[in-house]
């Protein structure tokens, strides 16, 4: 495994955006991209953005192979800048479109009411080159991850809608700790401590 440099922001934005262009069941990224004749190039802006935001208040991985990819943002580090405030700006206009904002802020919102406070750790997406897939390289991938954070005295948080990911996560020690059916698909809020 290896810390993503900006440069690799186009392969990570390309591992994602193929991992995903697929899959039209409703779950987070369906939700906030806007479903119309330019899904794929809102698609595409969303992993760039999602990219741009880990590098600047996370970490970026990419499998040794550089096939495999895991986005992490730790939100007590997060700040109000004249740049982010712009990324946003473009996520609103590229990706979400004006008419889903206010949509976007409900599921933020609610989010936010099942979100803990304190630091922690927050992976917020994961994406394995097609061809690669179901061949267990995201596996190894989160398991590098949870090695690379064994010492680590902050918490991880995620969320998932896929029931295929929840049994994934509680076979890496994470427990359900909240869960809401408020919007529309099941959301998991799962916690691992180091």
């Amino acid at each position: 495994m290896i810390k993503a440099s900006f440069t690799d922001k186009e392969l990570v934005t390309d591992i994602l955006y193929k991992a995903f262009a697929t899959i039209e069941i409703d779950n987070s990224i369906s939700f906030v991209v806007k479903q119309d004749a330019k899904r794929n190039k809102r698609l595409r802006f969303l992993m760039e953005y999602l990219f741009l935001t880990s590098f600047e208040f996370g970490d970026v991985f990419i499998t040794n192979n550089k096939k495999a990819c895991l986005l992490i943002n730790y939100p007590h580090l997060q700040k109000v800048t004249l740049k982010n405030c712009y990324w946003k700006l473009l996520l609103i206009i590229k990706t979400i479109g004006f008419n889903n904002v206010l949509k976007v802020l409900k599921r933020e919102r609610e989010l936010n009411k099942h979100s803990i406070t304190t630091p922690h750790i927050h992976p917020i997406i994961m994406g394995v080159s097609k061809e690669y897939q179901n061949k267990g390289i995201g596996v190894r991938l989160i398991k590098e991850v949870i090695l690379h954070f064994k010492n680590n005295k902050l918490p991880c948080i995620i969320e998932t809608t896929s029931k295929e990911n929840l049994k994934l996560y509680k076979k890496f020690g994470f427990k359900i700790v909240r869960e809401t059916h408020s919007l529309n698909y099941p959301l998991f809020f799962l916690r691992k401590d180091f």
